[in-house]
């Protein structure tokens, strides 16, 4: 888990903290029993720190990253949003989950398996997201990265998605309770853009509001992907139309086609521009999940990391030029050395500039997983973007109706 946090010297300057369970860590190693993802967490501190990223130091000496060890997430937080009893059955390490109805009704199934220190998995998950809140809401920093974080599909009562811990939704409550630091005495306004190639159906489902017509602290924005059948199915995944009696201002979805490109991002861009603009967070909560790159098994969107419209574009804007804190977490990603390319990069991002995509990577004890190219860079590949511009027109219009309605309700009813 990563922090860029301020620092008040005779020459004060922005610094990254890099709140991250590292390589010597239990909380890395328990993260990398993940079933869906088996050693990702080791690949990817691995190669941050063989990079040198967390060494970096600023022109006044000071290190832009400091290290903190993830605490373990108390059951009490941990009901902060989950239920009691998906929690007893999936924190208690004497289950044989033997019984198929209890393993069903807790989603610890097919996508979900039960595994070993399953329960430490989600005490060390859940502490190393809130780890990096509580940096950020004692104002230490500006920006925390958590990569073991992200965990967008894991519902209030049981597993789902490959994810067995709301982290996502347990940051944002949290960070609903903070002191906003840009206007004081007004609540703290927290937006969620879940940059994954699935949709965030946990996250935007707990925050959802019926025909909202009030301004609300949460905002959630998912860019994602969606057709027949692809998880997860559901009803908030679509573009969002006022017309519709469950219509949420503050639930936004924003689906594309297959093959979703650097060129789509960028023009799609100016919309989270303006959402975020009429909103105007205080904490952004940014999941970073890798598996809409190029190269991934998913085979779905053709993302890249660098140049216009790219996933390091979108984060570098994200990061230096919008006002307020920033939470940056992890998510979906199976190809795993990608995974560690680009969270390496991204973690280079919070301190502008960013390492060059050609830099070769390093010697280290993964260094043949990296082949045939050797480099941190992502590139896309030849995959036709079907996002045409009557899609993309659409899209358009739908929010150029969202971003009207979410003005007025600023306007008549701010917070």
């Amino acid at each position: 888990m990563v922090s860029r946090s301020r620092f008040h010297h005779s020459t004060p300057g922005e610094f990254a903290n890099y709140i991250s369970s590292n390589v010597t860590c239990p909380a890395n190693q328990v993260s990398s029993l993940l079933p869906s993802n088996k050693n990702r967490s080791l690949l990817v501190h691995s190669l941050v720190s063989a990079l040198g990223i967390l060494s970096e130091v600023a022109s006044n000496g000071q290190k832009y990253f400091r290290v903190l060890r993830p605490r373990r997430a108390s059951l009490r937080e941990l009901l902060a949003y989950h239920t009691r009893d998906y929690l007893e059955y999936a924190l208690n390490p004497s289950r044989n989950h033997e019984d198929q109805t209890q393993v069903a009704e807790f989603g610890l199934e097919d996508d979900c398996p039960p595994f070993h220190n399953m329960h430490e998995y989600i005490h060390l998950v859940a502490g190393a997201t809130l780890t990096a809140v509580g940096a950020i809401k004692e104002g230490s920093c500006d920006v925390a990265i958590c990569w073991d974080g992200g965990r967008h599909h894991a519902q209030k009562t049981q597993a789902s998605g490959f994810c067995y811990v709301a982290d996502c939704a347990l940051a944002i409550l949290s960070l609903k309770r903070a002191v906003p630091l840009s206007i004081p005495h007004r609540k703290p306004r927290v937006m969620y853009l879940d940059l994954d190639l699935h949709f965030s159906d946990a996250v935007s489902q707990a925050f959802h509001s019926v025909n909202s017509t009030v301004a609300s602290q949460v905002l959630t924005l998912s860019i994602h992907h969606t057709s027949a059948g692809f998880f997860p199915v559901s009803s908030l995944s679509t573009l969002p139309n006022p017309d519709d009696p469950s219509f949420d201002p503050y639930t936004l979805s924003l689906p594309l086609k297959p093959g979703a490109s650097n060129q789509t991002f960028a023009r799609i861009w100016p919309i989270v521009e303006g959402i975020r603009g009429i909103f105007n967070p205080d904490f952004i909560v940014l999941q970073c999940g890798v598996d809409g790159l190029a190269g991934d098994p998913m085979a779905t969107w053709n993302w890249s990391l660098g140049g216009p419209g790219s996933l390091g574009w979108c984060v570098e804007r994200i990061v230096h030029e919008w006002p307020g804190k920033k939470l940056l977490l992890g998510g979906g990603g199976y190809n795993s050395a990608n995974a560690a390319r680009a969270w390496a990069f991204l973690t280079s991002v919070a301190v502008s500039p960013p390492l060059p995509l050609d830099t070769p990577i390093p010697d280290h004890r993964a260094f043949p997983l990296y082949q045939p190219s050797f480099t941190l860079d992502v590139p896309a590949g030849n995959m036709q973007d079907q996002n045409s511009e009557e899609y993309l027109q659409d899209v358009e219009t739908h929010y150029e109706r969202v971003q009207a309605i979410l003005q007025r309700i600023s306007s008549e009813a701010p917070l």
